[in-house]
């Protein structure tokens, strides 16, 4: 296939579902695609004005959400639908390049990262301003603690968030019940097409999906009158795995503070959004987080960062206790809460388990470089490790004993003059927002 091109979208207001449409297309032969991506429906009809900012931020969802299909061949074309700005340019490019770095690693293609999207030439007429700063925020969640420490956050400051999801699973829903706050929830319907090419072969990978599930948020807090989006994603997303080629693998990019800046740009420039998106837990480490998370007991029986608990039959199970983001996540909450009620949590004892301790050196950075996961830095696993090795609790614990033995002194040594527990970093927050989380401390 020679090039990757956006052939038409359009939304149905009755219903709520817009279609997107893609193609790839070689010299004889071409494959198409349609998305449909289905918007929550408000009470009353949109305003004019309401769909007219809603259309230009599916827009710029149309062109973002084409990554999924553009990997089943990665053409070196991406021929997009109709001009843009100088920033949703940027946005589209660093999606398709940045956001695609693991991808075209793991491919080995990397032409990939040098893509440049071949825009129309023509104005953009400039959007009309639409004020959202000072309306209740969406609060995406995922299951995980990092959103439930920002609903909670959000919810005690008084700024009573929407929770929000895309595609939610019975781990969401029942956050959500939890949490006792009307829930908003998107569909996101990947054509099937795609799914028959991957298994007859068809190139596949990670695509950046925060950033397509951030845009479908953005254009259901528009439709609904609703403020800005909030997510939870913390510092370390914004750190790379590896350097290939010169180039930084990133797993987590679309959580990235870059990503956010390139959205928040493009959402400003193409969609006239005054506050549109920002993450509330940007300054802060995983460990951090984890430690907040421990002052909220509500969700204990529900709450999940495994992604492997989605596809486990038996719906009572909420982690596999088996794959890095359970080793990740149990490492960070441990020392800050009982230990009868994290294994209470986890429904089992990482840290008494031998089998885990291959894991574990890697999350340390004994082993290998940091996996391919949303976890922590190796510096934050090895301050969480510092404390369990503090603590009565824990420190007999025979995953604790043996990855103490293996962690060189040079980690030690950064792990005592760590700052994972003093925010810092660039973050986008907004003036009313800076001081939310302090109602969890």
């Amino acid at each position: 296939m020679d090039a990757f091109t956006f052939p038409s979208y359009s939304i149905d207001l009755a219903t709520g579902e817009a279609l997107f449409d893609y193609a790839l297309t070689g010299p004889d032969d071409e494959q198409r695609f349609t998305e449909v991506i289905t918007l929550p429906l408000p009470a009353e009809p949109p305003s004019d004005e309401t769909v007219a900012t809603l259309g230009r931020v599916l827009e710029l969802l149309h062109v973002v959400a084409g990554v999924s299909y553009y990997k089943a061949a990665a053409p070196r074309r991406l021929v997009l639908p109709a001009p843009l700005g100088a920033a949703a340019t940027e946005l589209v490019t660093a999606v398709y390049t940045r956001g695609l770095a693991e991808y075209a690693y793991r491919n080995q293609l990397p032409h990939v990262l040098a893509l440049r999207p071949e825009v129309p030439a023509g104005e953009v007429s400039p959007p009309r301003v639409y004020d959202d700063s000072e309306r209740r925020p969406l609060s995406a969640v995922g299951g995980g603690k990092d959103s439930i420490v920002t609903l909670e956050a959000l919810r005690r400051a008084g700024f009573e968030p929407v929770p929000f999801s895309v595609n939610p699973n019975h781990v969401i829903v029942s956050v959500n019940e939890a949490s006792g706050l009307p829930a908003l929830a998107a569909r996101r319907r990947i054509d099937p097409v795609l799914f028959d090419l991957n298994a007859a072969g068809a190139l596949n990978g990670h695509i950046p999906v925060t950033a397509i599930n951030s845009l479908i948020a953005v254009a259901t807090a528009v439709l609904h009158g609703l403020g800005p989006v909030v997510m939870s994603n913390e510092r370390s997303a914004s750190d790379p795995n590896l350097v290939w080629n010169g180039h930084e693998i990133n797993h987590q990019w679309s959580k990235g503070v870059k990503a956010e800046g390139l959205l928040r740009a493009a959402l400003a420039e193409h969609a006239g959004l005054t506050e549109p998106y920002f993450s509330l837990l940007r300054s802060l480490s995983e460990l951090h987080i984890a430690r907040l998370f421990a002052e909220i007991d509500r969700y204990d029986a529900v709450v999940t960062s495994c992604n492997a608990a989605f596809k486990l039959r038996d719906a009572s199970e909420r982690w596999c206790r088996n794959c890095p983001k359970c080793r990740f996540v149990f490492l960070a909450m441990a020392p800050f809460m009982p230990r009868e009620r994290i294994v209470r949590i986890f429904g089992g004892d990482l840290l008494a388990d031998p089998a885990q301790i291959p894991g574990y050196r890697e999350l340390l950075g004994v082993d290998g470089h940091k996996p391919f996961e949303c976890v922590g830095e190796v510096e934050e696993s090895v301050v969480a490790l510092s404390l369990l090795a503090e603590q009565d609790q824990w420190r007999d614990a025979p995953v604790v004993r043996a990855l103490v033995d293996a962690v060189p002194e040079t980690a030690w040594s950064a792990a005592a003059s760590s700052d994972v527990f003093t925010p810092g970093g660039p973050n986008f927050v907004p003036t009313p927002y800076a001081k939310t989380l302090t109602t969890l401390a």
